[in-house]
């Protein structure tokens, strides 16, 4: 399970705190190994460290130890940067602080945290040299906060911790919305249109084709996977009307044309848009491709750090779809991984990929971020499908979206 689930499905615990807190003890003590290099000096941990691991009975989780947040120096602000980007990808954290240390300073970044709206455990740490001010503790639970005194070296709270951290999961983490089953329905068919191109290498299906598949054989769906070709057959079989037809964006065109319209069809990054991240903030972002004039800034994000493959989705066919829409080309930045401008302010659009690969309280973050630069962000499957114009159609399995965007266009 630990090799085989994917960051998208595993609760994100941020370990944050002062420099010598013992975050990184704290870690390799919960997992039972050495994740991260303890030492007495302050400062060891550098980057973020990542270690996934199965706690059971919540399931597949990923523990992100950071940098003090208290680091100095020319390096420690940019250690103190990338930890900060570890809170836009954390369902939940654990502050760290000494038993009986409770400063501004933590007040400060318990206060942020609990902006972020990010549940929190505070762990008051070191236990065996010092028992936890008991007046820190009272003031902490009468704010509504699970306080956890632990010591690593005898062990004392380990095991309390890791009952308080499956009892604080999100329920947006235990009670995860499915992909696409509920736009099917139990004993219904979807038909998933999965072109195998230089995307999808020999042997392999993408992570969205697989975890479609997994989420209707779940929910007792018929899952009729097929390319292109096939597509026609399957469709004008005697009696048979899917409840859905799901495609790669790259072949939404032809799996337009081909589908009937009475047949609704979308594709699977827009299922993900949904999944993922916030599917009408981003559906109302496509219509803004209709402001665009040639030399306008689009941020084009994809969430993977993989190497282009020639005649690329994010790079190429996106930007070549949208330069003929708009009758000229924008002025493209492209981005890959956690790290885009911090100034978005001079972009028209954004253009993000389906975050696959991530949990969904990253792209929600990202998502939020464009909102407060008061910058349009849709994704991959909405803008090909409106440069397409097929916005609507793409749209179909979702009407009370496709009412919203009728109603904004005619405002």
């Amino acid at each position: 399970m630990i090799q085989t689930s994917p960051k998208t499905f595993r609760l994100h615990i941020g370990i944050f705190g002062r420099r010598n807190a013992g975050k990184s003890s704290i870690l390799n003590t919960i997992t039972g190994q050495n994740v991260s290099i303890v030492s007495d000096i302050a400062g060891t941990t550098t980057d973020p460290v990542e270690k996934p691991m199965e706690l059971l009975p919540l399931g597949p989780v990923q523990f992100i130890d950071t940098a003090g947040m208290d680091d100095e120096g020319s390096l420690g602000l940019q250690r103190l940067e990338r930890s900060r980007q570890v809170f836009d990808r954390t369902d939940l954290a654990l502050l760290v602080a000494s038993s009986n240390i409770w400063t501004e300073f933590e007040a400060k970044l318990l206060e942020e945290i609990h902006n972020r709206k990010i549940p929190v455990i505070v762990v008051l740490n070191k236990t065996d040299i010092s028992p936890p001010d008991p007046e820190i503790v009272k003031s902490l639970r009468e704010a509504n906060y699970t306080v956890i005194p632990v010591s690593t070296l005898s062990g004392e709270g380990i095991c309390e911790l890791c009952q308080a951290i499956i009892e604080s999961a999100p329920d947006s983490f235990v009670n995860r919305p499915v992909i696409l089953s509920d736009l099917v329905g139990p004993g219904e068919s979807a038909v998933l249109v999965v072109p195998i191109d230089k995307e999808a290498p020999k042997g392999r299906l993408i992570l969205p084709q697989v975890q479609s598949i997994r989420d209707l054989l779940d929910n007792e769906c018929i899952s009729i996977v097929t390319g292109l070709s096939n597509l026609p057959q399957i469709l004008s079989r005697s009696g048979f009307q899917p409840k859905l037809v799901v495609t790669d964006s790259q072949a939404f065109k032809e799996v337009a044309q081909i589908t009937p319209p009475l047949v609704p069809i979308t594709s699977f990054s827009i299922l993900f848009a949904r999944f993922q991240g916030d599917l009408q903030t981003m559906a109302l972002g496509a219509l803004t491709i209709d402001n665009l004039k040639p030399g306008d800034r689009v941020l084009i994000a994809e969430a993977c750090s993989h190497h282009p493959v020639e005649d690329d989705i994010g790079t190429v066919k996106i930007p070549r779809w949208l330069t003929k829409k708009i009758g000229g080309s924008p002025q493209f930045t492209f981005t890959r991984g956690h790290d885009i401008p911090d100034d978005l302010s001079g972009f028209k659009l954004v253009i993000h990929c389906g975050a696959c690969m991530w949990n969904r309280r990253t792209m929600l973050s990202r998502i939020e971020r464009c909102l407060r630069a008061a910058v349009p962000i849709t994704n991959y499957g909405l803008a090909i499908a409106h440069s397409l114009g097929i916005l609507e159609r793409s749209l179909s399995p979702f009407p009370g979206l496709l009412n919203t965007l009728k109603t904004t266009r005619s405002v």
